[in-house]
């Protein structure tokens, strides 16, 4: 499994009315096959600048480059993701090893 986060910061001069087209657009990328548990978060720590983010999960490695590739994922880039977002961090994850334990 690969759990997929983005944490965002917005472009200043978003008004509310644009930050919930961005989010609304980004419900969109469930319609990708492989997303599963998507969600869209609202920071609530001081401890970093980033304002949102955005995570979803993939049960294989070849879900989520499907998932890179999908023309609604590339869409969600050029339409929302260039002119809205400031600053990112991605992170993928997979479960550790049993080794690890």
């Amino acid at each position: 499994m690969i759990q997929h986060s983005v944490i965002i910061s917005i472009k200043e001069n978003l008004d509310d009315i644009r930050l919930k087209q961005f989010f609304k657009a980004a419900q969109q990328l469930t319609k990708i096959p492989g997303v599963i548990n998507f969600k869209s978060w609202k920071q609530v720590s001081k401890k970093n600048t980033f304002q949102y983010g955005l995570s979803m999960e993939f049960a294989t490695h070849e879900q989520y480059q499907q998932y890179n590739l999908h023309p609604v994922h590339v869409a969600f880039i050029n339409e929302q993701w260039i002119p809205c977002v400031a600053d990112f961090l991605e992170i993928d994850y997979e479960p550790l090893a049993e080794e690890f334990f």
